[in-house]
């Protein structure tokens, strides 16, 4: 299986039930918000994922990410999507590999929670293992380990002041 093959594991799927939302509402809110959007989306649900549930949005001309918290009794702060975004909305001029953060939003009539909308950024969606049939040499077993180190190093580098991630509570 080619690595092209071995990421089709963590594509999104059909959205769960128990998982859906309005999508038409969703539509006419992002259309007010992102210029250009054609088409109306077609959801689609990642089946993994820690705490927030993830989306894929593909407009025909654009394809976007979703976040939102599950539904339920959870603690207040436990899946604050307003705060992941307002951090990466800050954190992205200081340091470019956040993808852009398009829109945010409170007012759960819109799709029944908060939740945020960002750029999509295409690649293998890393996990405690590889997808199953992505095979690296030792070599690049190795590299993959430092680059990820290497990033992590990089974004907790950056200075929390000069990027107002300090104004953040």
């Amino acid at each position: 299986m080619s690595s092209n093959e071995a990421s089709v594991i963590d594509q999104p799927r059909k959205v769960r039930d128990e998982d859906r939302f309005d999508e038409a509402a969703l539509d006419a809110w992002l259309k007010e918000r992102i210029e250009g959007l054609e088409g109306t989306p077609e959801a689609e649900q990642f089946p993994k994922g820690a705490s927030n549930l993830t989306y894929r949005l593909r407009y025909a001309n654009r394809d976007l990410i979703l976040r939102r918290p599950p539904a339920g009794t959870k603690a207040k702060s436990a899946h604050d999507v307003v705060r992941e975004y307002r951090i990466q909305k800050a954190l992205k001029p200081a340091f470019p590999k956040v993808p852009e953060m398009l829109a945010a939003c409170e007012d759960h009539d819109v799709i029944g929670s908060d939740f945020y909308v960002m750029e999509r950024i295409e690649g293998i969606i890393p996990r405690a293992n590889l997808p199953r049939g992505l095979e690296l040499s030792q070599d690049e077993a190795r590299q993959l380990c430092h680059n990820a180190v290497d990033t992590l190093i990089e974004m907790h580098s950056v200075d929390v002041e000069a990027a107002g991630l300090d104004q953040l509570a």
